[in-house]
């Protein structure tokens, strides 16, 4: 048996840990810059507000119904993300991570056990010791424990635990499932089934092996057993490097400066070689790129790109922004105002599969990794950007965030204040 223990509105809900008062209220979260939408609580759904609506097309129905809104703050989710996965951890004994609000875990070989007391359990639990609503759907595949923690969400009397096993059941719920909502199948591959008049899970898993393979190929045959109850997904519960890193972000106003648009760039790429050593990587290339903001048709359009090589595989910092700010100055272009700029690396290996030149400095080597790690520690002990380089500036990234919740949980200085009379 599989399970998924999915969190409800995510961001919408860990707001609402801090702010009780907001219980039963609409509440929103906001995208970099308080572009668009990307989290509703139930309420704001209610309302018409979609994933993705931009702020500014919403605005009045946040007006009319007192909508709470809040910026993005992605320290305080991941910091509530670690806090659910450590009360997850207590009920299996591998926990595969697959996002910031959804966790796999792995009940296979526990026997004896109300599977269906076992899900309300541990989202009782996880309500108890974080405040954040989460949905935990069991069943014998991972595609289908995904569906049923989708059922705890739409089925308020299941208290946030659904145990789906019994195949008249699976039946029951596929016949009445949309098939474009199955984990695994995409847009176009939704698009080819709904040709064919199949609108729900179920008639998916009518069709014959070959069809589907043919329509979908092998990804779609292995969601396609797994609809039928014959797990195909495998359980990955070690660390898996990501094969490349994209830091980006878009700007609340459109920067015409070289100097400035170098600045953030240069941050970019600071973060990005955080993230490399973090998970013990390094990069041979990264692509720098950067665009105009597409809906101001009125104004000269470009997106331009660079990509650089590193003669040796690297993670240190130094290295890779004196390489994003050389690319920045190449794809630069006067008068034209840039809207977004981001830095990818790719080529991404472990540091210990890197292959050394023999004719490679190991000293210098060794020296730089000192340097990085001293300046890993430093930054980790008194905050971000505490050491970097002056190309850097202050070391910020252009944003706005004007509704931006304080940082409860990571900050000293915010956490909460009560006073007793």
């Amino acid at each position: 048996m599989f399970a998924l223990a999915d969190c409800n509105n995510f961001f919408a809900s860990c707001e609402r840990v801090f702010r009780p008062d907001l219980q039963g209220k609409p509440v929103i979260v906001l995208s970099n810059n308080d572009g668009c939408a990307i989290a509703r609580s139930n309420e704001a759904k209610a309302l018409g507000i979609k994933m993705g609506d931009p702020y500014f097309k919403i605005r009045h129905l946040v007006e009319r119904h007192k909508v709470a809104v809040f910026s993005g703050n992605m320290s305080l989710y991941g910091d509530m993300s670690q806090r659910v996965r450590w009360v997850l951890e207590e009920y299996a004994p591998a926990v595969e991570v697959y996002s910031i609000d959804e966790a796999f875990l792995d009940l296979r070989g526990m026997d004896n056990i109300d599977f269906d007391a076992y899900a309300k359990e541990i989202s009782a639990r996880c309500w108890k010791m974080t405040s954040i609503p989460v949905s935990v759907g069991i069943a014998p595949t991972k595609t289908l424990a995904k569906i049923a923690s989708k059922l705890c969400k739409q089925y308020p009397k299941l208290r946030g635990g659904c145990y789906m096993h019994r195949p008249q059941d699976i039946e029951k719920v596929l016949r009445k499932f949309p098939v474009e909502d199955v984990w695994g199948i995409g847009r176009k591959s939704a698009a080819k089934l709904h040709a064919r008049y199949i609108k729900t899970a179920y008639e998916f898993t009518m069709l014959p092996q070959a069809a589907v393979n043919d329509m979908m190929g092998i990804t779609g045959v292995r969601t396609w057993k797994e609809l039928h109850g014959i797990p195909c997904i495998e359980f990955e519960d070690g660390f898996d490097a990501r094969q490349s890193i994209c830091v980006s972000r878009s700007f609340s106003t459109e920067i015409y400066d070289m100097k400035e648009l170098q600045e953030q760039i240069a941050n970019f790429a600071g973060t990005m070689a955080e993230k490399l050593r973090r998970q013990h990587s390094v990069t041979d290339e990264i692509a720098v790129f950067a665009y105009t903001n597409r809906f101001k048709e009125d104004l000269p359009q470009t997106h331009s790109s660079i990509l650089s090589h590193f003669e040796s595989p690297t993670a240190d910092q130094r290295d890779i922004i004196i390489r994003a700010v050389r690319a920045t100055r190449e794809l630069f272009r006067e008068g034209y105002g840039y809207k977004k700029a981001g830095v990818i690396a790719t080529g991404i290996m472990g540091e210990s599969e890197m292959v050394r030149s023999l004719f490679e400095d190991t000293e210098s080597v060794e020296r730089e990794h000192r340097i990085t790690s001293a300046i890993d520690a430093i930054n980790r002990t008194y905050g971000d950007g505490t050491l970097r380089l002056a190309v850097q500036g202050e070391g910020h990234i252009r944003s706005t965030r004007e509704n931006q919740s304080p940082h409860y949980t990571t900050r000293w200085s915010d956490l909460p204040k009560t006073s007793v009379k």
